[in-house]
């Protein structure tokens, strides 16, 4: 277990860095100092955003900002009262996009028909489990498929949890990971603001499945299914793959507004197992994994008709296998040589392809022929 767990540390540090960098938390107020050590300084040639500007200027500099604003701006009634609210409300929805949210009222439509449990065996004996929507029936079915995966001996699993949006039912949403977790330890914690007592979810089982587990994730794994996400990478040193969570580990209230409409805000944030605040930076994968929304999204809905294994190499390529491996032969880098020699084809069109899925299941292939060294 310890060269398994050294090789996934030594393939994670060598995986190519994301192409487009994420996001910057802002789930939080930005400090305007802070406690970490210096950045190294900026090129002489960097041009400071106004954001920059803005966050370099201390409580003295923000209360003359208003003051001279009132003194000398062309038209006062544009620096009214009201006026500096509104801006204030607008700066902080802009600043604070995870953590504050203005709703026009409680007629908001429904975020859509929640997302079915779906399993699968690929390659003969590597089990695929999407989670789907954290609700009893798809838990249900989890159980069902994990059950049928332990008497077949699987030797990993795939748990994807790039279709798991947002839950308000979070005792519910443990339970699907507590079948990965070991019974007595801490899931999740809810943390309120200082002085509220935290609320802790323990796992009260014994976990199902004890092998070699990967994660799927990226910006649709919202809510709970960060957390749980977290709690299989630390109980379970399960490798996750893909692109950042969305950030929204966090329970959210709805407080009604004078006129009708709602301020939707982050009272409490989820605490991983080993300590850390998953809101609202969320996770970032071990091995990141560059894939459109939109096409992992089509896949998943022609998956029930032909399954996820059709969309897990790209059309007529040949993909990595043991033999290969063993061989020292690399069937990729041999396509795409022969055909850099065909000329005057068409371009054909190329099928949904999930990279995603595709270097999970790469890396179990090498992490089974490195454990029979």
């Amino acid at each position: 277990m310890f060269a398994i767990s050294l090789f996934a540390v030594n393939l994670g540090a060598q995986s190519p860095a994301q192409s487009s960098p994420s996001p910057a938390p802002s789930g939080k107020m930005p400090p305007t100092q802070s406690k970490s050590p210096a950045a190294p300084a900026a090129s002489p040639s960097a041009t400071p955003t106004t954001e920059d500007l803005v966050n370099s200027l201390g409580p003295a500099d923000l209360q003359a900002v208003i003051t001279l604003l009132k003194s000398n701006f062309t038209d006062p009634d544009a620096i009214t009262d009201t006026e500096l609210n509104r801006a204030t409300v607008e700066g902080l929805l802009v600043r604070l996009p995870r953590g504050v949210m203005l709703l026009p009222g409680k007629e908001n439509p429904s975020p859509g028909p929640p997302s079915a449990f779906y399993s699968e065996v690929i390659a003969g004996s590597i089990g695929y489990l999407r989670l789907g929507s954290l609700n009893s029936t798809n838990l249900q079915a989890f159980d069902k498929t994990l059950s049928n995966f332990t008497g077949k001996k699987m030797n990993a699993l795939i748990v994807d949890l790039r279709a798991s949006q947002a839950t308000d039912d979070l005792p519910l949403a443990v339970e699907f990971a507590k079948r990965f977790c070991p019974k007595g330890k801490a899931i999740l914690t809810l943390r309120k603001p200082a002085g509220r007592q935290d609320r802790v979810f323990n796992s009260d089982r014994d976990p199902v499945f004890r092998g070699l587990v990967m994660v799927l994730a990226d910006g649709d794994t919202a809510g709970a299914a960060e957390a749980i996400g977290a709690a299989l990478r630390f109980y379970d040193k399960a490798l996750v793959m893909g692109q950042p969570t969305a950030g929204r580990a966090a329970e959210y209230s709805d407080l009604p507004l004078p006129n009708g409409k709602l301020l939707r805000l982050a009272v409490a944030e989820m605490i991983s197992p080993d300590g850390r605040s998953l809101f609202p930076e969320g996770i970032k994968p071990d091995l990141p994994v560059e894939m459109s929304l939109a096409e992992k999204r089509q896949i998943f809905q022609l998956s029930g008709e032909k399954g996820m294994s059709p969309f897990v190499y790209e059309a007529g390529r040949p993909h990595m296998n043991e033999a290969a491996l063993l061989a020292g032969t690399n069937p990729e880098v041999e396509a795409a040589e022969a055909a850099q020699q065909r000329r005057g084809r068409a371009p054909e069109k190329q099928a949904p392809h999930d990279p995603v899925l595709q270097r999970a299941l790469d890396v179990i292939t090498s992490l089974e022929v490195y454990q029979k060294r």
